[in-house]
C-alpha cells in the first residue's frame, strides 16, 4: 500500500462519519448553510484557511512544498427533494430533503483528500485548490457562479468525481472524451378549443393534438439523427383535461434534450418546433413553445483522464479501472472544463450483497462507503501526479 493508501485508511472512519451527518441533514441548492459551516470547520481542524464562495460554497487551498502548478479538485453539495427511504441511522431527518445523488459522499471525500494531502505537503509541487460547490442539481447550476468568483483564477487543471450506483466497489470508470451530455429542456403548451365530449366537432381537442404529438416527437433521434450520433428525447409529462366528459381547451408536455454534439442539439430543438407547427396548424389549434438550455456537455480531456487512470490502476488495480461509455445524465462539471483541461470520472458505490442497487435519485439510494476510501485516495493520487507534470 502506497503512502496516500495508509493515510488514507487512517481517515476513512472519519470520512464515514462526516458523510452520515451530511446525510442525516441535506440542504438544497442554494440552502447548503450547515453544510458550508461544518465544510469550514472540518478545514480549519486541518489547518487550511477558507472562505465562502458562491453563497453557501467553499474555497480552501494547500501550498506544497515546493513550486508547481495549481489543481483543483471539486465536490458538489446540495440534495434533492426527495423523501429519504434509505432506513438506516442516518436517514435524513430534515423531511423532504434527501442525498440520493452521493453529494454527501462527494464533501466527505473531497474533506478525506485535503486531510490526506496536509499530511503531505512538503512533497507536493505546487498547490492544491479544494472547491465546494453549492447547487449542482438546480439549473443554472453552482459552477457558474463558483467561476465567477474566481475559484479557477491561477488553476492549471481541475478533476472531479460522481459517486455511481451502475458501477460495483472496487471500480471506477473513465473516458478519454464524452462523458456526460447537455441537459435540455422544453415545454409545449397547445391551445385548442373545449367544450361538451359529446359535441368534438365543435371544438379542437387540445388533447388528441397533445396525443399525436407525443407519438410524433419520438421520431425525431430515430429518423433525423444520424444512427451513430448520441441523442435522447424524452417526454415526462403530459397533461390535459380534469373530467371525463369535458374535451380540454390546453395541454401542457413538458420533455427533455440530451445530446452531445451542438448542432445535434441545434437540430433536435428545430425537429421539435416544426413538428409541433404542423400538427398544431393541422388540427386549428395553436402553441407556446419554450426551451431551457441546461449545461454543456462534459467532455473529458484525455491525458487528464489518463492521469486518473494511472492512478486507479495504483489504488484498485488495472482490471478494476473501466473504460465506460458516456452516459445521457448531466453535470455542471462541464464548465470547469471549458475553462481549464482536467477530467471527470466515476466511482463505483454498487453491491448486491449489501442490498446497494437503487440508483441515484431513488428514495432509497444509498452507497457502499468503502468506496469513500478509494475515491480520496485516487483523487489524492492524481491530484499529487498533476501537480507535478
Amino acid at each position: 500500500m502506497t503512502t496516500i493508501g495508509v493515510i488514507a485508511q487512517k481517515h476513512h472512519k472519519s470520512v464515514i462519519e462526516l458523510r452520515r451527518y451530511l446525510h442525516r441533514f441535506p440542504e438544497l441548492s442554494n440552502q447548503e448553510f450547515n453544510t458550508q459551516k461544518h465544510i469550514m470547520q472540518e478545514l480549519t481542524a486541518i489547518g487550511l484557511a477558507c472562505h465562502s464562495i458562491a453563497k453557501t460554497g467553499v474555497i480552501a487551498e494547500l501550498e506544497g512544498g515546493k513550486p508547481g502548478k495549481t489543481i483543483a479538485i471539486r465536490a458538489d453539495m446540495d440534495a434533492l427533494e426527495i423523501v429519504d427511504e434509505c432506513g438506516k441511522s442516518y436517514q435524513s431527518q430534515n423531511h423532504g430533503v434527501c442525498h440520493a445523488c452521493g453529494h454527501d459522499g462527494h464533501v466527505a471525500m473531497l474533506i478525506g483528500v485535503a486531510k490526506i494531502l496536509v499530511e503531505i505537503k512538503e512533497e507536493i509541487a505546487g498547490k492544491i485548490r479544494f472547491l465546494f460547490q453549492p447547487s449542482e442539481e438546480h439549473f443554472p447550476g453552482g459552477a457558474k457562479f463558483m467561476i465567477e468568483e474566481g475559484a479557477l483564477d491561477g488553476v492549471d487543471a481541475i478533476i472531479g468525481a460522481h459517486l455511481w450506483e451502475p458501477m460495483k466497489v472496487g471500480t471506477i470508470g473513465i473516458t478519454f472524451d464524452r462523458l456526460m451530455a447537455s441537459p435540455d429542456e422544453f415545454t409545449i403548451k397547445i391551445k385548442g378549443r373545449g367544450g361538451h365530449g359529446s359535441m368534438p366537432q365543435q371544438t379542437v381537442d387540445a388533447l388528441l393534438v397533445g396525443a399525436q404529438l407525443t407519438v410524433a416527437l419520438q421520431t425525431i433521434v430515430s429518423r433525423n439523427v444520424d444512427p451513430l450520433e448520441q441523442a435522447v428525447v424524452s417526454l415526462g409529462y403530459f397533461r390535459a383535461g380534469e373530467t371525463f366528459n369535458i374535451i380540454p381547451d390546453t395541454a401542457v408536455i413538458k420533455g427533455t434534450v440530451r445530446s452531445f454534439e451542438p448542432s445535434i442539439r441545434s437540430l433536435i430543438f428545430e425537429r421539435i418546433e416544426q413538428i409541433t407547427k404542423g400538427i398544431c396548424e393541422a388540427n386549428n389549434a395553436s402553441y407556446e413553445f419554450e426551451k431551457v438550455l441546461g449545461f454543456p456537455a462534459l467532455i473529458n480531456h484525455p491525458e487528464y483522464s489518463k492521469v486518473i487512470g494511472e492512478a486507479g490502476v495504483t489504488v484498485l488495480g488495472k482490471e478494476n479501472v473501466l473504460t465506460i461509455n458516456p452516459v445521457m445524465g448531466g453535470e455542471d462539471f462541464s464548465y470547469y472544463l471549458e475553462k481549464v483541461p482536467g477530467a471527470f470520472f466515476f466511482v463505483g458505490v454498487g453491491n448486491v450483497e449489501k442490498g446497494i442497487i437503487y440508483p441515484q435519485h431513488h428514495p432509497k439510494y444509498d452507497i457502499d462507503e468503502d468506496a469513500l476510501c478509494y475515491g480520496m485516495e485516487i483523487m489524492a493520487t492524481a491530484a499529487l501526479a498533476l501537480a507535478h507534470k
